[in-house]
């Protein structure tokens, strides 16, 4: 299925912000899918990957480190506007080179519409964590998720083995939708819950 990486990437930047709107007070220090992160820290990885993956657009570095995001916004203040200011950012750095068949990226280069679908898949990923996590009824669509097979056949494997990151695949059934796979292709158990308290 071919989707327009802006198209993606403005629906993932949505969903994740959502999503962030929807934390419950107290909830920042709850565990997440990703299993040694905190749902503050899901954030913060999160945030700090957008602005990692238009770093070699924007000339800027991220404020901080996406692998250790120990200096997670609290949930104090209004982390929602934050984050809605910083995805607007990374938007526009996208948009500024929309025609380019050639992008630098972390990952190697490839062209603009390819890296914002990249972006996109980061985001929604970590928008249904922080979401699971949270309670929320606030699933990873079919429709999306769809859309972000193609990114995720070209960077999850790459992502997986040249750096360690992307948990193990994540087996579904057969007859899983396109949600379901792409979670268990990026490591995740699409049934993940809470911990019972």
């Amino acid at each position: 299925m071919s989707v327009d990486g802006f198209t993606l990437l403005a629906e993932a930047h949505e969903y994740l912000l959502t999503v962030v709107r929807g934390v419950p007070e107290g909830a920042w220090g709850a565990p997440t899918p990703c299993s040694e992160w905190t749902v503050r820290q899901v954030l913060n990885h999160a945030r700090l990957d957008q602005q990692a993956l238009v770093m070699q657009i924007t000339e800027e570095a991220p404020a901080g480190d996406p692998f250790d995001p120990a200096d997670a916004p609290a949930g104090g203040g209004d982390v929602a506007a934050e984050l809605a200011a910083l995805l607007e950012g990374a938007a526009k750095a996208w948009e500024s080179v929309r025609d380019a068949e050639s992008v630098p990226t972390p990952m190697g280069p490839m062209p603009a519409g390819a890296g914002a679908a990249v972006a996109a898949l980061d985001a929604a990923v970590h928008a249904w964590d922080i979401a699971r996590a949270t309670g929320q009824d606030a699933p990873l669509t079919d429709a999306l998720a769809e859309g972000l097979e193609s990114p995720a056949d070209r960077i999850v494997d790459f992502v997986r083995d040249s750096f360690g990151k992307f948990g193990p695949v994540v087996e579904v059934p057969a007859d899983a939708g396109p949600a379901a796979k792409l979670l268990g292709f990026t490591g995740r158990d699409p049934q993940w819950a809470p911990p019972a308290a």
